[in-house]
C-alpha cells in the first residue's frame, strides 16, 4: 500500500511517495503553483496518485515548538480536506514540526547548493513527514502484536 506525503507551502508543495510496503519515503517533487490557478495542483497531484497507486495521503501539519498549531495550519486543513474531497481518498493530517529545518541540515550536509537546496526542500520536508509517519505505524503496528 503506497502513501503520499505532502509538504503544503504557500506557492510550492513538496512531494513524497512510500515505497509498496510503506516502510520507506521518497522524494518524488517539488509542486510549483499559484493560489488563483490551485486546480492545476490538485491534477498534478492526482496524476501521481494514479501513476503510483497511491491509497491515502498524509499531510504535514505545521505547530509550532510548543505544539500549538502555526498561521498556516489552517490552510494546510483546508487542503488536506480539498485533497479527500476531490481525490477521493483518506487524508491524515501529521505533524511537521522541524522538518524543513532537519531538511536543510541534511541537504547542507550533503554539500547540496544554496540554490539547488532552495529547489528541493520542501520534496526533502516531505519525505520527513511521511517517514516519521510510516515510522510511527510499523511501531505501533508492533506493540498490536
Amino acid at each position: 500500500m503506497r502513501i503520499m506525503g505532502l509538504d503544503f507551502g504557500s506557492v510550492t508543495c513538496g512531494v513524497a511517495i512510500s515505497d509498496p510496503l510503506g516502510w520507506t519515503a521518497q522524494g518524488i517533487e517539488t509542486i510549483h503553483y499559484v493560489e488563483h490557478k490551485k486546480n492545476l495542483l490538485f491534477d498534478r497531484i492526482g496524476q501521481l496518485i494514479h501513476d503510483y497507486a497511491v491509497e491515502s495521503v498524509v499531510v504535514g501539519l505545521p505547530k509550532d515548538l510548543i505544539g500549538t498549531e502555526s498561521a498556516r495550519a489552517e490552510a494546510s486543513r483546508g487542503f488536506a480536506k480539498s485533497i479527500h474531497r476531490k481525490l477521493k481518498l483518506p487524508v491524515e493530517l501529521w505533524d511537521e514540526r522541524l522538518t524543513t529545518m532537519a531538511a536543510e541540515r541534511i541537504l547542507i550536509s550533503a554539500d547540496v547548493s544554496r540554490k539547488k537546496r532552495k529547489q528541493v526542500i520542501d520534496k526533502e520536508a516531505a519525505v520527513l513527514i511521511l517517514q516519521s509517519y510510516l515510522d510511527k505505524k510499523r511501531m505501533e503496528s508492533k506493540k498490536d502484536e
